[in-house]
């Protein structure tokens, strides 16, 4: 039997650095994301050789042990692995499996566009369809985020895992406890249609290390630096006002605050923006972009901007005969992860 699954990776719009604790415990988060045709891919091909092996073709990564009830976690494919434990313990009994995993990601890790923990719930949507487990979107997303920030121990918030379980336009609210609201929005098409042709998606080709950025954030959380803080405040009420200028559809003042989001996310961490994203930003801005920000933590990885249609291409020209990126094509997508099993 195989079973295949693949999970949308997404833009960060407005919020993001909101869904991480402790701010989020102490005074609540919201986030505003939009899922893309870009995204993470899972086929298990059950065996029965009592052996497991595991295959991250896209890092050319290649893991193979014995079937055991838990593998231990030493920095090799330790998202892979991580996910693996929690399944067997939490739903098969402690009782080892057989089979043969491959993946891969239309992006890098360290991207900005949420790709380990899209590949973390891709790879849990397969072992949910294969062992037939009666878990929903909230429990996978929830699951999904345990077991990369507990189990394996890695910095970051919780709007990905959720982003790329429910797929679409979502706002987010995050609290304490863990608690966590999905607002599917119903945004127009021609709203969709404008906004594609508003948007430039631009990858600076620089991988970057996001828990470093979002440690910092945490700490100037947990020690009330003013401005930081103040910072994050704003990112929250901006993420408020540009849903709702998103639903009417007035893409020029969604620019704005785009623009003014991304001024006050710089103020949050030190390492968010750099002199090649800075080089980049103006040259976008120069050549008649309205605005622009990072996706994801910052320090590299995916950027975005808002643009007139008509000055689209005079644009991405420029970027591309100033920049050492590259411009991506992508469309917003509607669904969240899915599976099916090939008999």
């Amino acid at each position: 039997m195989i079973i295949r699954s693949k999970a949308p990776l997404r833009l960060g719009l407005a919020g993001g650095g909101t869904d991480v604790s402790p701010y989020s415990d102490e005074y609540g988060g919201y986030v505003l994301n939009a899922t893309i045709d870009m995204y993470a891919y899972c086929t298990i091909e059950t065996t029965f050789d009592n052996k497991i092996s595991i295959y991250a073709t896209d890092r050319d990564e290649y893991f193979e042990s014995e079937s055991v009830d838990y593998l231990g976690l030493d920095g090799f494919l330790d998202l892979h692995k991580g996910i693996y434990n929690r399944i067997v313990s939490q739903f098969n009994k402690n009782l080892p499996l057989s089979f043969k995993m491959t993946t891969y990601s239309d992006a890098p890790s360290g991207s900005g566009l949420g790709s380990s923990s899209t590949m973390v719930v891709t790879i849990l949507k397969a072992f949910v369809e294969w062992l037939n487990l009666p878990l929903g979107e909230y429990d996978i997303a929830h699951l999904a985020y345990e077991i990369e920030r507990i189990d394996v121990g890695l910095s970051g918030g919780k709007q990905d895992q959720y982003a790329a379980t429910f797929g679409g336009f979502n706002f987010m609210e995050f609290y304490d406890k863990g608690r966590v609201i999905v607002n599917p929005l119903r945004i127009k098409r021609w709203i969709i249609n404008e906004l594609e042709n508003s948007m430039i998606l631009y990858y600076t080709g620089v991988s970057r290390e996001s828990a470093n950025i979002i440690e910092e954030q945490a700490n100037n959380v947990r020690e009330k630096a003013e401005k930081p803080l103040e910072a994050m405040h704003e990112l929250k009420k901006d993420a408020l006002a540009m849903k709702e200028y998103i639903l009417k559809g007035d893409i020029q003042t969604f620019a704005k605050y785009l623009g003014k989001s991304w001024l006050a996310k710089k103020q949050t961490a030190r390492s968010i923006s750099n002199g090649n994203i800075d080089r980049v930003y103006n040259i976008a801005l120069e050549s008649g972009a309205y605005s622009g920000k990072v996706s994801g933590a910052g320090g590299g990885g995916f950027m975005m901007f808002t643009v007139d249609p008509t000055k689209k291409l005079k644009i991405i020209k420029n970027l591309i005969e100033n920049c050492e990126g590259q411009v991506m094509n992508f469309h917003f997508t509607k669904e969240g992860t899915q599976a099916w099993i090939i008999l």
